[in-house]
């Protein structure tokens, strides 16, 4: 791939004659460097050149975004297909404000399956990964998923820890003795028919329930044949489990086999995308997903966005996918998704018989639905404005004091340091708000958290983890001051990760804190707001501090539920970053460090003697008896742990000096 683009005064008529033609993605930005635009062409000279045409037949959105562009970039790819893969990725990781963007205000839960593993496991989680496991989802219902796993889990008595390999003699954990695992660890269980039951409970997942309820029922006789009562009640329960979990599976439809149903919906405000997914021949569920459209969009349009940003690589992706209106792009989804399937993928919409049937039958469910989904987007959008009036009342006028000095400044410089586009796509005065904590326990591992909400809701990709480099000790506000330093510092050296910067800075703290977050802003020449979320007595949100007074938030319930919400996420994110670093700090054995002492070695000491302590008590001849250790070894073993001892004793204060 060839990679263009221009840093300094970009003359964009210039740079139309220079493009290729050749496929490849396009990249339209704002005055900012902000990406505002993506999309892919056949030829990029044909296409991007459309743009600084005559603009009478222009749509209004696309008149509106080209007034908008500065610059372009374009990325050549040797096919269309490369081109398509491309402009996902990149939509993906930009969501640039004129694209048709799938709304993520929250990230459903998948069932993983990993079959990267020798004996899988069953796994929730809400990020697909390209690891080789097999993810099932998104689900809408995260009870169901845990309703799921643990049904899965008990019937095939599945492996449940995370460990891939065992020393000799280990001991089994409580699962295996309370008959809720086989005992990978034990090294006695067959990993052919291990496999064959996680393809079973695959099946299970992909929506085909026979096999699971079967099994259960030809245990549930033969216990009740042995006159085993209490375990046949066992499988008895376990079946109507799996029909409680399963029973929006009822309705059959004949021969559908495995397909995937998208509609569209215009909504009082924002258009949904409806998904029925149909597995097994049976319709197994149904998700909503807003889209952040405009009037001029086509609903095929519509249908193309969504598809690229929902199928990945790692989802399951039915064979067949029928749609409401065909994409422009039909052809090329097709083959996009065939080879992210590894088969044929057919996208089509039905004409007749019994799939047509069925996509009239999804309609009639959508327009019913539509009543519910207006009055959630209703009450979202109400507290939305309510959050960006209070911040309009609270800091508008600062914010403008300090555009308006950060814009004369700019002038001064010849650069910009901080953005006035204050309006989202809507016309709502858009609010960016990056809040910080800091966690530190026992003088170990301090860190700090970078947590991002906008528009009144979190912004879980822009969230960032500091580990403090440079402070010992408990020091709050030193802590802060290097989180607040290297967080712009990487805007400055230009990290896509920075580049946004906050309309307002909420520190976890009170004045002390704002004051030593507005230092270093200050020697950066930085113009943000900054603001102190301070706690009453009892530990729970009181008010803000913001220029050296105090904003009681008691009487103003909808900055108090904002301000607790940013505080309550901010601080669970850093400590639990903290108790991750702790939990891996603990984990790791003095014996890593030992000079001479590799995995082999380790393994074989704790195998042996059972725990460090023990071994810092034998004897020279007894290490050296271990496996894979000699004399030398175990000379130097013992000088190492009596060290490491005395250097312990001497810091607690317990040994000499």
């Amino acid at each position: 791939m060839q990679k263009q683009k221009d840093k300094l005064m970009f003359d964009i008529q210039e740079n139309l004659k220079k493009l290729p033609e050749k496929p490849g993605v396009y990249i339209h930005k704002d005055q900012l460097g902000q990406v505002i635009y993506v999309g892919k062409a056949v030829s990029l000279r044909r296409r991007v050149r459309q743009y600084f045409q005559s603009q009478k037949n222009m749509a209004p959105k696309v008149k509106a975004m080209v007034s908008h562009i500065a610059e372009f970039e374009y990325i050549t790819t040797d096919s269309e297909m490369e081109a398509l893969i491309l402009e996902c990725n990149l939509i993906k990781r930009y969501r640039p404000p004129y694209n048709i963007l799938l709304r993520d205000d929250k990230t459903y839960p998948y069932i993983k399956v990993t079959l990267q593993e020798d004996f899988p496991r069953l796994v929730k989680t809400r990020r697909v990964l390209n690891d080789g496991a097999k993810y099932f989802g998104p689900y809408s219902d995260v009870g169901a998923v845990n309703e799921m796993i643990d049904l899965l889990n008990s019937v095939y008595t599945l492996k449940r820890c995370s460990a891939r390999s065992f020393p000799q003699n280990f001991r089994p954990c409580l699962n295996y003795h309370i008959e809720q695992c086989k005992g990978i660890c034990t090294g006695l269980v067959d990993r052919a028919e291990y496999r064959k039951s996680v393809e079973e409970v695959m099946n299970f997942l992909k929506g085909r329930t026979d096999d699971l309820i079967k099994n259960l029922e030809k245990k549930m006789y033969e216990a009740s044949e042995a006159l085993d009562f209490e375990r046949a009640a066992m499988y008895r329960d376990k079946i109507n489990d799996a029909r409680t979990i399963s029973e929006g599976q009822k309705i059959d439809l004949g021969s559908a086999g495995d397909m995937d149903i998208i509609l569209t919906a215009k909504g009082a405000n924002v258009f949904h995308i409806i998904l029925f997914y149909v597995r097994g021949s049976k319709l197994s569920g149904r998700d909503s997903f807003q889209m952040e459209a405009e009037e001029g969009d086509s609903r095929a349009e519509l249908i193309s966005s969504f598809m690229k940003q929902y199928y990945t690589e790692e989802m399951l992706i039915p064979k067949e996918i029928a749609v409401e209106y065909e994409p422009d792009d039909l052809e090329l989804l097709q083959e996009w998704l065939s080879s992210m399937r590894g088969s044929g993928v057919h996208v089509y919409l039905p004409q007749r018989g019994e799939k047509r049937a069925l996509m009239d039958m999804a309609r009639r469910d959508v327009l019913e639905m539509m009543k519910v989904l207006d009055e959630k987007a209703q009450a979202r959008e109400e507290r939305i404005n309510a959050v960006a009036s209070e911040m309009n009342r609270l800091f508008g006028k600062q914010r403008e004091l300090v555009y308006s000095r950060a814009a004369k400044e700019a002038v001064q410089t010849g650069e910009l340091r901080a953005s006035a586009d204050t309006e989202d796509r809507d016309g709502r005065c858009s609010w960016r708000i990056e809040s910080y904590d800091i966690s530190n326990i026992g003088n170990v591992d301090a860190v700090g958290g970078m947590v991002v909400f906008e528009n009144g809701k979190p912004q879980r990709r822009d969230y960032r983890k500091f580990r403090i480099r440079t402070v010992e000790g408990q020091d709050d506000y030193s802590s802060m001051q290097e989180v607040i330093y290297r967080r712009f510092r990487r805007a400055e050296e230009g990290d896509p990760g920075f580049n946004r910067r906050p309309d307002v800075i909420f520190v976890d703290g009170g004045l002390g804190h704002v004051h030593a977050v507005s230092e270093v802003l200050e020697a950066m020449n930085e113009h943000v707001i900054v603001a102190g979320m301070v706690k009453d007595d009892r530990h729970r949100t009181r008010g803000l501090i913001v220029d050296g007074r105090e904003i009681d938030l008691k009487e103003n319930p909808v900055m108090f539920r904002y301000v607790t919400t940013i505080q309550d996420e901010v601080h669970r994110f850093a400590i639990g970053y903290h108790h991750d670093l702790r939990n891996k700090s603990m984990s790791k054995s003095v014996l890593d460090d030992a000079p001479g002492i590799g995995p082999k070695r380790k393994a074989a000491l704790l195998r042996e003697f059972g725990s460090i302590d023990r071994i810092r008590e034998a004897d020279q001849e007894a290490l050296a008896r271990v496996d894979g250790m000699n004399m030398k070894a175990a000379e130097d073993l013992l000088f190492y742990l009596k060290k490491m001892k005395k250097d312990a004793e001497r810091r607690d204060g317990t040994g000499e000096d």
